[in-house]
Parts: structure tokens; sequence; C-alpha cells
């Protein structure tokens, strides 16, 4: 499986297409780069959805030589012994070890049978034995074949690829495979009580098969997807040709499924299950070629994702140079994420404070009140809340201790205005005293105050004032 293809193309015409996406490229990166790292990915997954005892999970991983059914039987039976001989007599194509060669000359067959899906008894019904010969000779030699000719018929086609199929070494879905092939037709569902039924679970069935393909040598899964997606197309046309998923399962179930040299008699306990698999396969081949959501995330993980999700061989590829490369765009990402977070921020602060200035500007004239007045305007950012919410009107009033005041209050019986030089740097508004009060409530706002009122309360003022002095020279004089 080639994982990338990288085509340079002058034709301005086609630059416009669209780009297609493989969602499995990392998958397959990962498969050649550390298949090492895949295998244990996916058989831990493998396990998670069927129970494979030691012994068969170390003959899934290769660590052991397969124990199959028929394999310490004393029986040599007639049926047993000419398959032996037959593959012995090993050709380029015929006989020996699954090869891109071999799978290139057989793929002319499935392209041709394509054409002819409407052929009654497709795999079934036997072809010529002669035109078979020639034709196996011809992929034999590596010679060009034209199948189209009408020299040769489909049920000979189909007859010499299933003979393909039957003369290779072992199965095309690997002896290594059998038993885990043989728990996933077990996998069914469970009632409500927790009880397990006779019901298929097929989403799991279809879950283990995509993981249990993906493990596959890469010729054996190429060979495996031309061949069901053949066999689907053909049980699609079954009115015309007469062969359900079934009927082809039961003519490819000994080529790609049973184990080597075995009869029906080794295989009487599971026959039944291996099968049903096959016809399984068939009907859902379209689904289960794609790795699934899981695998494809962890796979991308692994080349591009954080190092909270890295492990350490994860770590030598975030430094190589096509790495490296992807840090500024990943620092931008998060610079524009954090600022986009920081305003969102400030926008819930700001509404937070408007809504506690309005709460404070409701609430009854207190001691309470307004220490917390006091607080916002300790805060000029605090302040900017205020701006659409109406002061309130009650004005802050102010008491003077000092002795020039407790003489004016002696003398004129009124409090007066009373300026006060703001603390901070910023000014504060102005404090109403309680003289401006009382010329509020008798005139009704600062703009009725005329200009002779002004006067007048300015000269009370002074004639206070001169008496208070003359006041207290005739007290000195008359001490002295």
């Amino acid at each position: 499986d080639a994982i990338c293809n990288f085509v340079i193309c002058n034709d301005s015409s086609l630059r416009s297409q669209p780009i297609i996406f493989n969602p499995d490229f990392f998958v397959e990166k990962l498969r050649h780069e550390k298949p090492e790292v895949f295998t244990e990915l996916v058989v831990s997954n493998i396990t998670r959805l069927i129970d494979l005892p030691g012994a068969e999970l170390a003959q899934l991983m290769g660590e052991e030589d397969p124990k199959l059914p028929g394999a310490n039987s004393t029986a040599s039976g007639f049926f047993r012994s000419l398959m032996s001989l037959k593959r012995k007599e090993k050709g380029v194509v015929f006989g020996s070890p699954l090869t891109e060669e071999g799978i290139a000359q057989v793929s002319q067959l499935i392209e041709y049978l394509h054409k002819n899906l409407r052929a009654e008894g497709l795999f079934r019904v036997p072809g010529n034995s002669i035109r078979q010969q020639i034709l196996k000779d011809a992929l034999n030699s590596g010679t060009d074949i034209d199948l189209d000719s009408g020299e040769f018929h489909s049920n000979d086609v189909a007859t010499l690829l299933k003979m393909f199929l039957g003369e290779l070494p072992e199965p095309l879905l690997t002896h290594k495979h059998f038993h885990a092939h043989l728990k996933i037709a077990d996998l069914t569902l469970f009632d409500e009580k927790g009880n397990k039924t006779s019901t298929p679970d097929k989403e799991r069935q279809i879950e283990a098969l995509q993981l249990l393909f993906l493990i596959l040598p890469a010729p054996n899964r190429s060979l495996l997807k031309l061949l069901l997606d053949l066999l689907y197309q053909t049980a699609k046309k079954q009115d015309k040709n007469k062969m359900s998923a079934h009927n082809l399962a039961l003519m490819f179930a000994p080529h790609i499924l049973w184990p080597r040299n075995v009869t029906a008699n080794d295989l009487q306990e599971n026959i039944t299950k291996l099968n049903n698999g096959v016809t399984f396969m068939i009907k859902h081949s379209q689904k289960l070629f794609k790795a699934p959501a899981y695998i494809r995330e962890c796979a991308r993980l692994h080349y591009l994702g954080s190092r909270a999700h890295t492990s350490k061989d994860d770590l030598d590829l975030l430094t190589s140079p096509s790495s490296k490369e992807l840090q500024p765009l990943k620092s931008q990402k998060r610079s524009r994420l954090d600022t986009c977070h920081q305003e969102e921020t400030q926008q819930r602060t700001e509404e937070a404070l408007k809504e506690l200035f309005r709460h404070v500007h409701n609430m009854p004239d207190s001691a309470k009140k307004k220490k917390l007045i006091r607080q916002f305007n300790k805060h000029p950012a605090a302040l900017t809340p205020g701006s659409d919410v109406p002061t309130s009107p009650a004005p802050r009033r102010t008491r003077s201790r000092s002795f020039s005041g407790l003489i004016k209050r002696k003398v004129l019986g009124t409090p007066v205005i009373l300026e006060r030089k703001s603390r901070d740097a910023t000014p504060e508004p102005e404090r109403v005293s309680k003289e401006n009060v009382h010329l509020l409530q008798k005139c009704g706002s600062p703009a009725h105050v005329s200009q002779a009122k002004l006067k007048s309360l300015e000269g009370r003022k002074e004639e206070s004032c001169r008496r208070m002095r003359a006041h207290l020279l005739s007290k000195d004089s008359s001490s002295l």
C-alpha cells in the first residue's frame, strides 16, 4: 500500500480541482513507519472486543505457531493428500506466496468478472478445464491476456479465481487470525439483565473485523478488498445470477478462511460459524476497510498531537523539521485564542460591575451604602458602569469639627458650605452642605437661586463675623 503520492501538475485546468484527503493517511503512515506501535494499538482494542486467552493472543501476534483443527489428527484422507500435492507444484502466480505481482495478474480476472456478473451460477458452475489451463499458463508466464476477445467464458474465469485462492500456501485471512474470527462470530447482544442473547451484535462485529483487517499483511489486505468488492457486487445481482451472499460464502469460505489441509469433518463444530462469518463480510464489505474513528485519532495524535498525548517516540517526531514549521502556526493560534478569552472575560466583568453599581444606588440611604459608594469612587475604572446609571438624589452631608466651624454654627445657627480638597489626584464631585440643601429645598434647584439672595447671604455672614470680633474684643478689654 502506498502511503502517499506526490504529483507535480503543470496543467492549469487541473489545479482548481479539489484535493481528496485520505482520512486513513496517518493510520497507513503509522502502520508502515512503526509497525510494532501500530500492532500494539490495534491488538489492544481487539482484546477489548473479544476474549482471547494467552495462547490465542500469542498466535494472533505471531509469537507462537497457530494450533489449527485437524493438525493432530492421524487421519490422512485422499482429499488432504491431493491438496498437499497440488501446492507443491508452485508457479510464478499459482501456488506461490501472495505477492504484488501475483495480485496484479489476478486483478485482470476480477476486473473481467465485474463486467460479467449476470451469468447464472457464477462461481458455482465449473468452466472448461482446457480453457482454464490455457489461462493459468498465461498468467504464470506473465503474458498479456485479452479476456474480452470472447475466447474465455465468465465461468472459466470465476473457477480459475477460486483455484488461485485455493492454491495459496495459507488462506487469505491467514492461519494466525483463525481463532479471532471464531470469537467474532460469537459476538452477540445482551438483554436488559446483562445476559447474552442469540442476536448477533453487528456493530461490534464490524468494529472487530475493521481492526483485524488492519493487521493483515499488505498483499492479503489488498486482494481481500478486491475480492469482497466483487462478491458484494455479485450478490447485488442475485436476481440474475442466482448467487446470494450466503451461496457465495459457501463457495469461498474454504479458500479464504478455512485452514489448509483440513476437511469439513475437522471443522464440524465451527463450519457454520465460518460460513456465516464470510457471509457477514460480503454483506458489510463496504465498511470493513475503514479504520475506526478512535484509531484514526490516535494515529493523528501520534504525529501532530500535543506532548500531553504523545509518548517518548512522539517527542522525537516533534523535533523534526516538519514539526518545527508547525510551531509558529500553533503559537499564533494560541495567542488568538488567549486574546478572545481575555476580551470575553473583560466584557463579563464590566457587565457584573454595572449590575453591582445599579444595585448599590437602588439601596436605601444608610452607612453601608455610603461606604460602598466611597469604594467605587476610589477606583475610577469602576465608575464606567455608572455612566448609564442615575446618581443618587441624596447628597453627601459633611460635618466640620474645626474650631472656626464650631464658632460659625454657634453664631449663625445654620451650617455653611465647606469645601474639602480631594485626597487623590482625580477631582471628586462637589459636596453639598446643609445650607445648600436648605436653599435647594426652598428654590427647587440651583438655577432658581437669585443673585440677590446670594448677596444677602454673604452680607449676613460678614455681619456675624464683625459681631463675633467685637464680642471677643470686649471680653479681652474687660479681663484687662
